[in-house]
């Protein structure tokens, strides 16, 4: 890997903030007194508590018919903690810095990271049909070119990115600066994702000569990505409520699939018009086939694209 790379420098702070409070948090959090087994039902007003919880906190929508997903995960951790009955674990969760460490982990499991390199095949060449253009353009460019992938759970979303484009702007040769940002809503998530430590069944959709390129086997089950493209990532806590807030960039290339399926359609529109906005005139977002209907934006116009949703913003704009 030959070519430069540069991270937006307010983003890296946040990152090294956001591992810092990760410690801190974690510093604080001390044994609670076992209680016994917890309980297995939750009445209709015990589940609008926690879904409103939820969908305050993340914005992520939890539908009547995943009531039973929601007992089961809560359950889990009650037990680990013994706790036994849902409003005691509510009050500890809501309450003090305890409860800000234990919400972290609480939203760890109620996320999905189910999750392996190039899960999306289509969607990933439509990205890199989109770089291969900008290169085209580009050809002896030093800029830059940023892509965010959005809910990135444990990183295999992004190093799928960050190889895929890798390896296509090393054989064009290309001089241009290559920053991936990796977001998610879960710290622990996010903490894996730099680690960069994978099951050797994660990999098996990549081609072997990605395989053997860039990861390093750590043992007979498990590989770790390799620190140059490991330095290709910068991961950072986002919750999408507050993108307002956020200290990210215009990109070339947003990322989002399987995200948007968690939030109702209001708030769905909402994070869609946040993201447009963050697009570098000509750049493209991707989503997953399905997920928004009847969106429209004055920025980006609908591209017709073989399993995949994507929208292209102008490339006639003035970049503010």
């Amino acid at each position: 890997m030959n070519y430069a790379i540069q991270l937006p420098v307010s983003v890296c702070r946040n990152n090294n903030r956001t591992v810092l409070e990760e410690r801190r948090l974690t510093a604080v959090l001390d044994k609670p007194v076992p209680l016994s087994s917890p309980s297995e039902t939750m009445d209709e007003a015990q589940f609008s508590r926690w879904a409103n919880l939820l969908e305050r906190r993340t914005g992520i929508y939890l539908p009547s018919r995943r009531r039973s997903f929601l007992i089961s995960s809560l359950n889990i951790r009650m037990q680990e903690l013994g706790i036994a009955d849902y409003e005691t674990y509510f009050n500890y969760l809501t309450t003090g810095a305890r409860g800000a460490v234990e919400w972290e982990i609480l939203v760890d499991r109620l996320t999905v990271h189910e999750t392996r390199f190039y899960r999306d095949e289509q969607a990933l060449a439509v990205v890199r049909q989109h770089a291969r253009q900008w290169l085209e353009q580009h050809p002896s460019s030093s800029e830059r070119f940023d892509i965010w992938s959005v809910g990135c759970a444990t990183g295999e979303e992004a190093y799928s990115l960050a190889i895929l484009l890798d390896d296509l702007f090393i054989h064009s040769g290309s001089c241009a600066y290559l920053g991936i940002t990796a977001t998610d809503v879960s710290s622990a998530a996010l903490t894996a994702g730099r680690k960069g430590v994978y099951h050797y069944h994660r990999i098996k959709n990549l081609p072997e000569s990605f395989q053997t390129h860039y990861f390093e086997a750590l043992d007979e089950q498990h590989v770790q990505v390799i620190p140059e493209l490991q330095r290709r990532v910068c991961f950072m806590r986002q919750n999408l409520l507050e993108l307002g807030q956020s200290r990210i960039g215009k990109m070339d290339i947003i990322f989002c699939q399987n995200v948007l399926i968690y939030f109702p359609r209001e708030r769905r529109l909402e994070i869609l018009d946040y993201l447009a906005e963050h697009l570098k005139p000509g750049g493209l977002l991707v989503l997953g086939a399905g997920e928004i209907i009847d969106w429209h934006n004055p920025l980006v116009q609908a591209e017709s694209r073989q399993g995949a949703l994507a929208y292209r913003r102008s490339a006639l704009e003035t970049e503010a």
